[in-house]
């Protein structure tokens, strides 16, 4: 799509095919499963991340949105410049999930990384569709 193709030429990448996909079937939102586990201890859980939704590309929202997107959030919230923010987590800024394009360049697969408040980037996912697969229904909050 239009949208899809200036959104790639903006950040200069090739986004993944499978997020692309996604994107053809639905352009962002809220997934039924909104957790996905990690090996290490998040600011969110001691053992998996929330988010509240992947972004889409295009419109207020987008991933190349001016006001909301990848690029100002990178600079406002002091992410890693690695490549893609596309996702939307609970903590409203504190945390996010990337695309990261640093070993496979511009043309490749990037893995997905959690970007925790000490902003170093941790692999989660070796591609997004990896991501994607791996999403669960979160577990219920513990009771203290």
């Amino acid at each position: 799509s239009e949208a899809i193709q200036a959104a790639e030429e903006s950040f200069g990448v090739r986004l993944p095919r499978a997020y692309v996909s996604l994107l053809g079937e639905r352009n962002g939102g809220t997934p039924k499963r909104r957790c996905f586990p990690t090996p290490f201890t998040t600011s969110w859980a001691p053992d998996h991340i929330g988010i509240n939704a992947i972004l889409g590309v295009g419109g207020e929202w987008g991933i190349d949105s001016e006001e909301l997107g990848s690029r100002c959030l990178v600079t406002e919230w002091g992410y890693p410049d690695v490549g893609v923010v596309i996702c939307a987590t609970p903590s409203g800024g504190h945390d996010t999930v990337m695309l990261d394009y640093r070993e496979c360049g511009p043309e490749g697969e990037p893995s997905v990384v959690y970007v925790d408040e000490d902003r170093i980037p941790q692999q989660i996912a070796g591609s997004f569709e990896d991501f994607i697969g791996g999403l669960i229904e979160c577990p219920p909050p513990e009771l203290s």
